[in-house]
């Protein structure tokens, strides 16, 4: 038994795991900062344990910008009550939230953050099929969403899951579509080879913008954030599919939300932006060092942390979609042109190859 690869995978699952859901707790923050900025508010600046008061001159700037707010925020997830309504179906109503949050978390074990640091590659599965295990996985997080809106036994909640299910549906039809002609372009599953065609030839997004901006649409209704978040509607449907829960079941479904985001992103960065490369600096070659291993998490991250900053602020400028409008779009609009854009692609390559 190859113990030292068990130790390093196990290493790499805890931190990968530590890092997003980091990540998802500071991203709630940055969302309300940020809308609070857009509407001319302050935002959370309040809040802080007692320990921050020892923190020379740090502690007072950390609290105005609410850098202890998801501490409470967590704090207060795990004490309130967990409240199960007396009509539930409970398996179902228990098992939902796990559903949901387990199948996100899985997609984020194939994107690559690096190259090598020493003998280790920086993805927890270097898969030769990458992106059809990111698909296979990301289509089972529908199951968790309506199985919550059926368990509840209420009618918000139902409609909510119904409304999820057939817009995730819709929209992953598109989403698969608008890869093939990355795939086709950079002749590889792996994700890791795909940044390293990008390294040598450029960033995808320049060979296939169209493909980028159906997969960055499709990702708005695949995460149910706003203009697509029908699902939840809390004008119309209270809060959607999670209207019964409370306390850590509630806190799961936005976990799932967020890390959903997270991974959305990893996978725009991976397959159009280049990964963990840059343009102007040779940052393609296996990481020698602790320092170079280390400046391309980094660069990784910045660009992800680019795209989550766009879906946060998309959120709080646009309105929400109609239902029939949000369906249109899907199968009229995107299912065609997706088609279209394989066959552009396929063409053109066929015509170079000759």
């Amino acid at each position: 038994m190859n113990w030292y690869f068990i130790i390093f995978s196990v290493v790499k699952v805890a931190v990968v795991i530590g890092v997003v859901l980091t990540m998802v707790a500071y991203a709630v923050l940055a969302e309300r900062k940020i809308s609070a900025w857009i509407q001319d508010r302050v935002g959370p600046n309040r809040c802080a344990p007692p320990f921050a008061k020892y923190i020379p001159f740090a502690g007072t700037f950390l609290t105005r910008l609410g850098f202890f707010q998801p501490m409470a925020d967590g704090l207060k997830s795990i004490l309130k009550e967990d409240f199960t309504p007396a009509g539930v179906r409970k398996i179902y109503f228990w098992l939902a939230p796990a559903l949901s949050v387990i199948p996100a978390i899985l997609v984020v074990a194939v994107i690559p953050f690096g190259s090598q640091l020493g003998a280790q590659k920086m993805v927890i599965a270097d898969l030769n099929v990458g992106i059809l295990y990111t698909f296979g996985i990301v289509s089972l997080g529908v199951y968790g969403i309506v199985l919550a809106g059926y368990a509840a036994n209420s009618k918000y909640p139902f409609l909510g899951g119904i409304r999820s299910s057939a817009q995730m549906i819709s929209y992953e039809i598109a989403m698969g579509m608008s890869v093939i002609p990355v795939l086709l372009i950079g002749g590889n599953l792996n994700l890791s080879r795909i940044i390293g065609w990008q390294s040598d030839h450029g960033w995808l997004v320049l060979y296939a913008p169209v493909s980028f901006i159906i997969f960055l649409i499709a990702a708005f209704a695949e995460t149910n954030r706003l203009p697509f978040d029908l699902p939840e509607a809390e004008t119309e449907l209270v809060g959607g599919y999670h209207t019964e829960y409370s306390s850590m079941k509630f806190a799961l479904f936005f976990l799932a939300e967020y890390t959903n985001m997270i991974a959305s992103s990893g996978m725009m960065v991976t397959l159009f932006f280049g990964g963990w490369t840059l343009p102007f600096w040779g940052l393609d070659h296996p990481a020698a060092s602790l320092a170079m291993g280390l400046v391309q998490i980094l660069v990784f991250l910045a660009k992800m942390l680019l795209f989550m900053v766009l879906f946060i602020w998309v959120r709080w400028m646009f309105p929400r979609f109609r239902y029939d409008q949000l369906m249109d779009l899907g199968w009229r609009r995107f299912v065609p042109l997706a088609l279209a854009n394989i066959l552009v692609t396929a063409v053109v390559l066929w015509m170079r190859v000759r």
